[in-house]
């Protein structure tokens, strides 16, 4: 298994994108407990947390998707309707169970009397990113808070990443991407970035490495090993 450890040959590393879901914060049992209340409402089956885990990375609609029968999300009306609903009692409780990992607010004061820049890119609704990344980090500065938005391409797109790292004036070689599934790594792949994969998150080491991931974090102080 791939390691948190440097290597001569690892790049000289300045700034960090982070995904926020299952990476920053551990999200799931507000988005589960949202998702469940309509699909109970409806009489539709219920998932528990550990099945989420794996619906969740490619924005709230695609998890809806998943989370819904197919047969009711083959109909683009009704799911529409649902998708709205589920999105809105999720923003009603999004902060209700939601924290930071154990060690993330350390490691973000850290990186911080250290210099590195540091910014979060999701696949959550832009709103909800920006409203909960205040309330969980509000001591952080962090150069942006993107998230999922009409017309912008989504993650593993690389767009927004080299957005953010543009507008810093830092190289994209010089950017570690850090997240906890093949959707992180294979967009910190294809900007050019470090990807390494944060196993404490909501998917398995193999699906990161699979994905690209240049290295494995066992916890999130060993991103301070890079930095």
């Amino acid at each position: 298994m791939a390691t948190a450890s440097r290597t001569d040959s690892s790049p000289m590393l300045q700034a960090i994108i982070f995904d926020l879901d299952g990476t920053l914060a551990d999200t799931i049992g507000d988005i589960g407990a949202a998702v469940n209340s309509l699909l109970s409402e409806r009489g539709y089956p219920l998932h528990d947390n550990a099945v989420y885990k794996r619906m969740v990375g490619n924005g709230f609609a695609n998890l809806m998707r998943r989370a819904l029968p197919a047969s009711v999300a083959a109909d683009e009306t009704l799911f529409a309707a649902l998708a709205r609903e589920a999105a809105s009692r999720y923003a009603a409780r999004s902060l209700e169970t939601t924290r930071p990992f154990e060690g993330i607010p350390a490691m973000l004061e850290t990186l911080a009397r250290r210099g590195v820049r540091c910014a979060i890119l999701s696949n959550k609704p832009d709103d909800m990113t920006k409203n909960m990344v205040e309330a969980l980090f509000p001591s952080t500065r962090f150069l942006a808070v993107l998230g999922d938005r009409p017309g912008v391409p989504r993650k593993p797109d690389p767009q927004e990443a080299l957005a953010i790292a543009a507008s810093s004036g830092i190289p994209a070689e010089r950017w570690a991407f850090i997240g906890d599934s093949d959707v992180d790594m294979r967009t910190g792949r294809a900007a050019g970035m470090t990807a390494l994969g944060a196993s404490w998150g909501y998917r398995s080491v193999d699906e990161l490495l699979a994905g690209g991931a240049s290295a494995i974090l066992k916890t999130p102080s060993d991103i301070l090993d890079r930095f």
